[in-house]
């Protein structure tokens, strides 16, 4: 059986595929090639991650297509429901990529906090010349600890981040729809482990209280945060997205940066994905990231050997 995993696939996950006489290919298809490409060469398994869509018109010219995977968490390039009333197999993998995501939430949380992100585009112009003047502007850092990270979304990923802010001294406050209580176990390299019960906060209690917001929620109709929720926000809190562009209002988020409402932003996804606006990209409170929560070399591994266990059990 041929898989395409268009996208790419962790090794660990080709060699497993491989053990089970499944033959992998990772040639890159260009999108308007992708169907013609699939039947010429009785693709039956398609494996995508964020760059290539599967929408019904391509399920459509794809009779032969078994399962279609997502290799990363979100699967709104790919038409689930249509996919699924064919009677094809849509898997992903929500666990892989946790903590990846996590560390990469606090990647912009520390360079926004000591303003590494706008003193590294200074310093190779001025550094030489105006460094007394430099280390004066960028002077008036805070410390994480200690503060109150909102979380908005609390599943695996939200969960991840939770963690990682605790192990720094943290209070975390969250808001679900699905989860009122949820049981944390930080685990250390000893092997040492501190349980916490993190109880779910309202909306609006977790945008007034929260020093730092961190938004994992799944792709959504409109905005999560907006310019009603951005006011109601701690005056200089922080933001972080590395979720899905389009749950943040761009324009209202630039305007609450402007008016020193918010402090500094970080930015893993965009609304206008892939051709992020320039007043977003040239902005010197948004730190800045190219959707790469999951792109750490751990947790490609993962994912490739956690979607080729799924292929395995589904189509053999």
């Amino acid at each position: 059986m041929k898989v395409l995993a268009n996208d790419g696939l962790g090794k660990a996950g080709i060699e497993m595929l491989e053990k089970e006489n499944f033959e992998v290919i990772t040639t890159k298809v260009a999108q308007e090639q992708l169907a013609n490409y699939i039947n010429q060469n009785n693709i039956q398994v398609l494996l995508v991650r964020s760059a290539t869509k599967v929408p019904k018109k391509l399920i459509d010219a794809c009779p032969h297509i078994k399962l279609i995977g997502r290799a990363g968490v979100g699967m709104d390039n790919i038409d689930v429901a249509y996919a699924k009333s064919k009677g094809i197999h849509v898997i992903n993998t929500p666990a892989a990529s946790s903590a990846s995501v996590a560390e990469l939430v606090f990647a912009h949380l520390f360079n926004g906090v000591r303003f590494l992100h706008d003193s590294n585009r200074n310093m190779p112009l001025e550094g030489d010349s105006k460094f007394k003047q430099l280390k004066k502007s960028y002077a008036n850092g805070t410390e994480l600890r200690g503060k109150t990270l909102g979380i908005i979304g609390f599943g695996r990923i939200g969960q991840a981040t939770a963690k990682m802010a605790l192990g720094l001294g943290m209070k975390v406050i969250y808001n679900d729809h699905h989860a009122d209580i949820v049981p944390l176990e930080i685990s250390f390299y000893d092997g040492q482990r501190v349980k916490f019960n993190l109880t779910n906060h309202d909306f609006d209690t977790v945008l007034k209280k929260s020093d730092f917001l961190s938004l994992h929620v799944p792709s959504q109709n409109g905005y999560v945060i907006g310019k009603k929720e951005l006011e109601k926000m701690k005056t200089g809190a922080g933001i972080i997205n590395a979720s899905r562009g389009g749950v943040v209002d761009e324009v209202a988020l630039l305007d609450a940066l402007e008016n020193d409402k918010i402090a500094f932003a970080g930015l893993d996804v965009f609304e206008s994905e892939p051709n992020p606006e320039i007043k977003i990209l040239m902005h010197p409170k948004i730190t800045l990231s190219p959707h790469i929560g999951a792109s750490t070399q751990e947790a490609q591994e993962r994912i490739s050997m956690e979607m080729a266990s799924q292929i395995i059990d589904l189509v053999t």
